[in-house]
Order: structure tokens, then C-alpha cells, then sequence
């Protein structure tokens, strides 16, 4: 738990984030969900190429491709159950617009897809992750990574927040390449985050508007708030976040331990202070927090 100010540094547990909670409360939590996004594929050649669906349909999508640098625009590429895929464009970065069999690459997510889990994990996805790499709230497929903030909950713990007084609402924005793109600029505002689609609802909007403190469950829910503040009502957002911000929503900020050269970093040093969370960081660092997706979290206030 760490003060905006550098004026608190505490060692507590997830499941006493309840206790740190008061009337008036909002937690603000991401309820997307991931998408078996990760496909194998041929080239007619038959070289091995994975596709990794950035949003999901109907029409055209984009999809990074590994390896890239050979595919060109108008080839086909195969998947296991001989479906054919169009690439529409040169890959750029990777990256290139697609067409499935009959517009929609959910089918074939569905019935051939794998969850894509963090690379650093080490092995590849099983069956059981398609519900093990959730959020227990998560309710809107789109997603090709978890909000990892939201992973830390369990419904009791969620009960027990409701006991201490605090509301609950969601919303939703789709994890894509704007949340886990790396930094490759020297200077931050020659960065463009690529854009993510979110939604909010009237309830749940409702419920924003009212609170006297929005804690935003991850940097996706920051994000949102932040677009929603500036008077987004839904669609897509590539607001970037960094040092010298102006937060016109989000009064405080659950959040994993993120890499360096990432946008997700500078969200939380633009929020709690450079200097302070990298000493935040340090300390974990002392005490052997985990880092990651499935590490540890900290609670700025």
C-alpha cells in the first residue's frame, strides 16, 4: 500500500483490502474476458505461422503474425481444419488486417483457438485455462490477455468489500496490443498507444458518476474512467497515460508490478510519482514480491 506522497508504505494482504475500503467506495473492475485468441497456421508453402487475433469480429480483423517478414498481402493461410485465412494487407510491425472464413474469426477461435498465457510461463495452454485465465468476473469476450489487477479477487472477497461499504461497477474495455505493446520511442510522446474497444453501462456509469472514491481495479480500468472523464461514452480509447497526466476520475489505483519500457508503468508512475513508486518498486523488490501477470499487486492511495 503506498501513499501518493511517499507518506505510506505498508506490507498488507489482498484479503485485507476490505479493510482499506470505506462508504462511498467504488471499486471499478474490467470485466472483459480472453478470447482462445492464439491460432496455428500454414503458409502454402507450408511454413508454421501463429496468429494471434487482436479483436474479435464481424469482418476484417487485425492479427499479429509470427514470423511476419515473408507474408505479404492477398496469401492465404491455412488452418488445422483447412479453413483458409486472406490476409488484406502487408504485416506492419507484425501486425495486418484478415478475413475468416464467413467474416467471423470467433467460430474459429472457438473451435480451434488456444488462450495466449503469458510467453513467460513457460508451456503451452491447456483446456483448464480458458477459465483459470480469468477474472472471476469476467462476462464479455474480447480480451487476448486478462486485466491481471482483477485477478486477485475471489467472490468472497468482493462480499467482504460490499460489507465494508464500498459499491462495485464494471466495465469493459478488450485487452489488445495498446495494454502490452512495449515502449520502442526514446521520447514517451512519440508513442500512439493502438486503440482498445470499451463500453460502459448506463448503471454502471451511473454508479461512476455517484461515487465519492473511484478505486480503478487495474490500468485498463484507469484507462477507462480517464476516457469516460473526458467525455468517451464507448467505442475506442488510445489514451496514453504518463508523467504530467491530469487524473480527472480515478482516486485510487489497484495494480500489478509492471516491466520496464511499458505504458503500464508510466500510467502508475503518472499517478503515485516516479520516484515514489520506483521506490515502491524497490522495496517489493526487498521483500520478494512477484512480478507479472500472476504476481503481486500494490494499492495506491
Amino acid at each position: 500500500v503506498v501513499g501518493r506522497r511517499g507518506d505510506r508504505l505498508e506490507d498488507r494482504r489482498v484479503a485485507e483490502l476490505p479493510e482499506l475500503l470505506a462508504p462511498g467506495d467504488l471499486l471499478v473492475a474490467n470485466d472483459t474476458r480472453v478470447m482462445p485468441a492464439r491460432l496455428e497456421a500454414r503458409r502454402e508453402t507450408g511454413g508454421r505461422i501463429e496468429l494471434l487475433v487482436l479483436a474479435p469480429g464481424p469482418g476484417p480483423v487485425e492479427v499479429m503474425l509470427k514470423p511476419s517478414r515473408r507474408l505479404r498481402a492477398g496469401e492465404r493461410l491455412f488452418l488445422a481444419n483447412g479453413a483458409q485465412v486472406l490476409l488484406l494487407c502487408d504485416p506492419v510491425d507484425g501486425v495486418a488486417r484478415a478475413e475468416f472464413p464467413g467474416g467471423d474469426p470467433l467460430a474459429a477461435l472457438e473451435l480451434l483457438g488456444t488462450v495466449p498465457l503469458p510467453p513467460y510461463l513457460g508451456r503451452a495452454a491447456g483446456p483448464a485455462d480458458r477459465e483459470r485465465y480469468q477474472t472471476v468476473f469476467a462476462r464479455v469476450k474480447g480480451s487476448v490477455a486478462a486485466p491481471t489487477a482483477g485477478l486477485h479477487f475471489t467472490p468472497e472477497i468482493l462480499e467482504e468489500c460490499r460489507r465494508a461499504g464500498a459499491e462495485i461497477a464494471y466495465v469493459t474495455l478488450h485487452v489488445g496490443l495498446g495494454t502490452f505493446q512495449p515502449i520502442h520511442t526514446e521520447q514517451i510522446t512519440r508513442h500512439h498507444l493502438h486503440a482498445e474497444r470499451y463500453e460502459i453501462t448506463p448503471d454502471n456509469r451511473a454508479k461512476i458518476e455517484a461515487a465519492a472514491r473511484r478505486v480503478a481495479v487495474g490500468t485498463t480500468s484507469v484507462r477507462t474512467l480517464e476516457s469516460m472523464a473526458r467525455g468517451g461514452v464507448g467505442g475506442e480509447t488510445d489514451l496514453f497515460i504518463y508523467p504530467g497526466f491530469e487524473f480527472q476520475s480515478v482516486g485510487a489505483i489497484l495494480t500489478n508490478f509492471h516491466l520496464p519500457k511499458t505504458s503500464l508503468l508510466l500510467l502508475v508512475c503518472a499517478f503515485g510519482g516516479r520516484e515514489f513508486v520506483l521506490d515502491a518498486y524497490r522495496h517489493a523488490v526487498a521483500q520478494r514480491y512477484r512480478f507479472y501477470s500472476y504476481g503481486d499487486c500494490m494499492l495506491i492511495v
